[in-house]
């Protein structure tokens, strides 16, 4: 007691913390254990599940319900941040990325919300694909991914360069990993939909008459639903202000076909709208409510109907996250060769900018998707040139026979080369 009094009383010495450590067999510098954290140690990483930390940053994580997106974005979705989805031009596989998001909240026991204008939100949780697990997706998935073609048993030379680069995933993982894969062709079971908790905001249901056609600019549709996820924010505790009762959770906040006219909104019908601010306002106080909850949101827009173009630019500006959707449906890349075995292309317009300066831009800029019978994959469209100093075996060894051939001057060349290496 006298050396540890005499310890704390005034600046700590060399001497003393040796004399400190050399009772209790440990350096000073030694990590605390999960004992003496627990008892009065600092701050604790926060452990939710189905949430990680970004080893970049440090930020809180949640899987987007599709690992190869959520390795293009980093790692996953941020913890406070809006994911905004323009549509493809027929919506027919932006849907399936708004489902993965919400299966994904299902499966790991995650709240959700469900805002939509179109169908109702107990319908969208009905469709939501089925989980694929290791247990008893090993089979499935040995059909769609193992299968091979004679094309593939064949060694192109061409190829050995796909060798070494790095592959997406496309398998299966277990429940006790992060992210999951589904089955698009079977639905979610109904004894796990019958488990989760979840909050459903359907637009006609929400209208009233004293509301309908309120030229206010932000009021009506846009502020119904900011006051319904603010009521469910903060009376469930997911502000931080009032404490849940339970473990800590996270919302998921699934909002489909933002800014369409099912949502009474005119951006889609007119270029010079009169109420062009409503939507850029609805992002703005949105994200000040993510930022200070364990919430996480997606939005579907059609952004390819929005007349003026100014609106897109400050929906992407007030997004963290933006990512594009172009199907080849209807268009000249349908029939192009190059685009054969894909359905359309993915584009990640803005990754975001949390706790640095810089943000991380993936090296992958043609990226195409397509939908099989059972997963909706990503892969890279094409390789790009080989501009290192590494060549190929056969260009190492048509250099070496030019050289040969060449001896010591450029004269001297045998008749079997007609062209000069250099």
């Amino acid at each position: 007691m006298a050396a540890a009094a005499t310890c704390g009383a005034g600046v700590l010495s060399s001497g003393c913390v040796a004399s400190t450590a050399g009772r209790s067999s440990t350096t000073s510098f030694q990590r605390r254990s999960k004992a003496s954290g627990a008892d009065g140690g600092g701050p604790r990483l926060l452990s939710i599940a189905g949430t990680r930390p970004s080893v970049r940053n440090g930020q809180l994580l949640v899987s987007t319900g599709l690992p190869a997106l959520d390795q293009l974005l980093g790692g996953g979705l941020a913890v406070g941040t809006v994911l905004l989805i323009e549509e493809d031009k027929y919506s027919i596989y932006s849907p399936l990325l708004f489902k993965y998001f919400l299966a994904e909240g299902i499966v790991n026991g995650h709240t959700l919300l469900v805002a939509s204008a179109k169908e109702k939100p107990a319908d969208i949780l009905q469709e939501l694909p089925a989980p694929l697990l290791d247990d008893n997706g090993k089979k499935e998935l040995e059909d769609v991914h193992n299968s091979k073609t004679p094309e593939s048993d064949v060694n192109m030379k061409i190829a050995w360069r796909y060798q070494l680069q790095p592959k997406m995933q496309v398998g299966p993982v277990s429940s006790s990993r992060f992210g999951h894969y589904y089955d698009v062709s079977k639905r979610i079971p109904q004894e796990l939909l019958g488990s989760s908790k979840w909050h459903g905001f359907f637009l006609p249901e929400h209208i009233t008459s004293d509301l309908k056609g309120e030229p206010c600019s932000l009021s009506g549709d846009y502020m119904k639903l900011l006051q319904f996820i603010q009521n469910i924010i903060y009376t469930e505790g997911f502000d931080g202000s009032n404490p849940q009762k339970k473990q800590k959770n996270i919302l998921r906040i699934g909002i489909q076909n933002f800014g369409s006219p099912f949502w009474g909104d005119d951006i889609c019908c007119t270029e010079n709208s009169d109420n062009s601010h409503r939507l850029t306002k609805f992002f703005y106080v949105l994200r000040g409510l993510l930022r200070t909850s364990l919430s996480a949101c997606i939005i579907t827009m059609p952004t390819h109907l929005i007349q003026n173009k100014a609106i897109t630019a400050r929906v992407r500006n007030l997004s963290d996250t933006v990512v594009g959707l172009e199907s080849f449906i209807g268009s000249e890349k349908e029939t192009n060769s190059l685009y054969k075995d894909y359905h359309g292309l993915i584009h990640i317009r803005k990754i975001p900018r949390l706790n640095n300066l810089t943000c991380d831009e993936s090296d992958v800029k043609d990226l195409a998707f397509k939908l099989k019978r059972k997963l909706f994959t990503i892969e890279r469209l094409h390789l790009p040139p080989d501009l290192s100093d590494t060549v190929s075996r056969s260009s190492k060894q048509d250099l070496a026979e030019s050289a040969k051939l060449l001896g010591p001057g450029c004269g001297m060349m045998a008749g079997g080369r007609k062209h000069l290496d250099f």
